[in-house]
């Protein structure tokens, strides 16, 4: 992405998280504000770390995979790797730039292009099947009685928890009939290219292959890294957790009686608005997230409290992450060129000089 559309997509998060607390704050301005500035310094400091347990935790996976390539790959790498997908993530439409931005920063720790995207593919199936294992339980769990709850809203969740499960089933698919995806993408993508829509397609064909035969070696892989690939699936297990469980704990610290609600209610709430996500491809899912939340929420907490949890959710799961997402970039960028010539990963997968990611 150019400096351009990174601007312009700080803008949009801007207009539209404006929009998502006006919406919040419209009725209950000076109840949000007094409920949210009362609480203790110390409260929330804890909601903001446990917030960031979701980074810490990628970390950790990232550890894992990581050191399959280099032996002394460490925690901190790990972790940088972590923020500055997140960085990526949260300001690209449909968090499409988190994986250019973690390659760019892999490159630079050392790894090969081919092991970085190893890392990257690995975590993304386990990521991907994992979360789709763990929303599947709480649908069965709790999802006909939040179908009763919120119907009209049910219809959005229930799309995107088949949109989650149609990504597992077409990269599964993909990786046991390789040859028929690189037939149809081939045909695809050269009538797209007859008819001006695709520039260069046999460039695009040349690199969506090397994509796919560095999948399904993935997949291969993950066969035989089995004590590496339960220790991902456990810490994926932990990482949504404390992504689904934070509403939770933010209402205990804003003095809400944990009767009203118990936590596996929190976490599938939660998970559906996650799920609903989909439908909001601007970056970050800024405004409508918002929205979903207080709609989904509000009928358990109240509006007034429901907004403040919402605001507070947003900020540590969100905006704190993109912001130290962010400084931890722009910090390692300016040790690389001071260390070494220059790299990018353009969304080729090809490895140039230049000084623009």
């Amino acid at each position: 992405m150019s400096k351009k559309s990174y601007i312009i997509n700080f803008f949009l998060i801007l207009v539209l998280t404006a929009l998502g607390l006006w919406f919040a704050l419209r009725e209950n301005f000076e109840e949000v504000l007094s409920l949210i500035f009362n609480l203790k310094w110390y409260s929330f400091a804890l909601i903001v770390m446990y917030g960031l347990g979701y980074n810490m935790t990628i970390g950790c996976i990232y550890r894992v995979l990581g050191k399959k390539h280099k032996k002394n790959y460490s925690y901190r790498e790990g972790l940088q790797v972590a923020f500055v997908g997140s960085f990526f993530s949260g300001v690209t439409p449909s968090a499409t730039g988190g994986q250019f931005g973690q390659a760019y920063i892999l490159k630079n720790q050392g790894l090969k292009l081919s092991e970085g995207a190893s890392i990257l593919w690995m975590d993304f199936i386990i990521y991907q099947t994992t979360m789709l294992a763990y929303t599947s339980v709480l649908m069965l769990i709790k999802g006909m009685y939040y179908y009763e709850k919120f119907s009209h809203l049910f219809v959005l969740i229930v799309i995107g928890y088949i949109m989650n499960s149609a990504v597992i089933v077409f990269l599964f698919t993909m990786a046991k009939f390789p040859n028929v995806y690189i037939k149809v993408s081939r045909f695809v993508l050269l009538f797209l290219g007859r008819i001006k829509v695709v520039k260069q397609p046999e460039n695009v064909i040349k690199a969506w292959n090397i994509q796919l035969s560095l999948f399904t070696s993935e997949i291969k892989k993950i066969k035989k890294l089995k004590v590496e690939v339960v220790k991902c699936v456990v810490l994926n297990i932990f990482r949504l957790t404390i992504l689904y469980s934070l509403p939770f704990f933010i209402a205990y610290q804003l003095g809400v009686d944990l009767q009203v609600i118990g936590l596996l209610d929190v976490i599938a709430m939660t998970s559906f608005v996650y799920l609903s996500m989909v439908f909001f491809p601007v970056p970050g899912g800024s405004g409508g997230t918002e929205g979903v939340f207080i709609s989904i929420f509000a009928s358990s907490y109240g509006l007034v409290m429901t907004n403040s949890i919402m605001i507070l959710w947003r900020f540590a799961t969100y905006h704190f992450i993109v912001l130290i997402g962010g400084l931890t970039f722009l910090v390692l960028k300016c040790r690389y060129n001071k260390l070494k010539p220059q790299y990018y990963v353009d969304k080729n997968d090809y490895l140039e000089e230049g000084d623009n990611i």
